[in-house]
Order: C-alpha cells, then structure tokens, then sequence
C-alpha cells in the first residue's frame, strides 16, 4: 500500500506530461466552431461605408463567400489585408464584418489599403462577432450560396493559407452551383 501512494505522484505527473506534450502538436487556427454546417446567424447592421443603410444575412446570400472579420486595431489584420485585395481582384467574393471598431477609422481605413468586400458589415457592439463565436481579429467563415457556414479559419489569410486550405474549399463551393 505505502508503494502505491509514493507511486501516485508519479503517475499524476506522467499524466499531465502526455497530456500537455499533445498540445505541442495541435494547430491553433483549428478552433472548433459549433457554428460548421448551420446557417449564417440572423443580424441587421449598418454598412461601413454607408452607415444609414443596414446589411442582414439575406444580403449574403447567392453566392459562396469569404466571411472576414477584421478590425483597425487588429494588426494582423494590416498583414492579412493586401492578400484579401488580390483575391477580391481575381473574382474571389469575400464580405467584411468590421468587428468592436470605430466607423470612421474603419472608413479610413478601407481609403488607405484599398476595399476588397463586396459588403461590409459595422458590427460595433460586436453582437454579429458574438453570434459567430469569433476569438478575435482577424477569423474568417466560408460560407456557400444559402449562406450555410462550411469552414471558420482562425489567423491570418496569406498566400500559402489560401493557396493550400483556403481555395480548394472555396473552388468546391463554387463547382456546386
């Protein structure tokens, strides 16, 4: 019996070691979302650059999209940003959900880097950011034409993100129309 209780110590501490040793090899942008498979949540919010005309899901809806969610104070967001513009250029459709940010700054800001939302949606308050389980800035959703939420990719969009995960999924969506 006294073996067994100088053993349990030991064996806690293997437990924990093997448990925190997984985690090394999980990849942080692969947060679950509840969200896979559901529709797009219901909102009613302003537009960025219109701000007395309001946005709802309906608006979404028609064909696949990029759902980025983006903000002024998001730095990655600055470095992400100039690959969303050469996708818009090439035909990619993506929306914008400017997430707990000022208007004005996300309306300069927009003049200064160049618009690549077809959309953009002044979440403010960050209830539609709320609704969508959204960490932070940036988070992107990939949604097809009914509006239907078929990936969430947490972190930056570069080149080799949408070249490897991004465009496959998003060409699939395309091709099912």
């Amino acid at each position: 019996m006294r073996r067994l209780i100088l053993l349990l110590p030991l064996v806690l501490f293997l437990g924990v070691a093997v448990f925190l040793y997984r985690g090394l090899f999980l990849d942080p942008s692969e947060l679950p979302s509840a969200l896979i498979g559901k529709p797009f949540p219901e909102f009613s919010l302003p537009v960025v650059d219109q701000p007395g005309k309001t946005l709802s899901r309906a608006d979404l809806l028609g064909k696949p999209a990029l759902v980025n969610v983006w903000a002024t104070w998001c730095i990655s967001c600055r470095v992400e940003h100039p690959v969303l513009n050469q996708l818009a250029q090439v035909g990619v459709n993506i929306y914008g959900v400017n997430y707990k940010d000022d208007n004005a700054a996300a309306q300069k800001w927009l003049q200064e880097f160049h618009n690549p939302y077809r959309l953009n949606i002044s979440d403010a308050q960050g209830s539609l950011g709320l609704d969508l389980g959204v960490y932070g800035a940036p988070e992107t959703f990939l949604i097809d034409a009914k509006g239907i939420i078929r990936h969430k990719f947490v972190g930056v969009i570069d080149q080799t993100v949408w070249r490897e995960q991004l465009a496959p999924l998003y060409q699939a969506l395309v091709d099912e129309q």
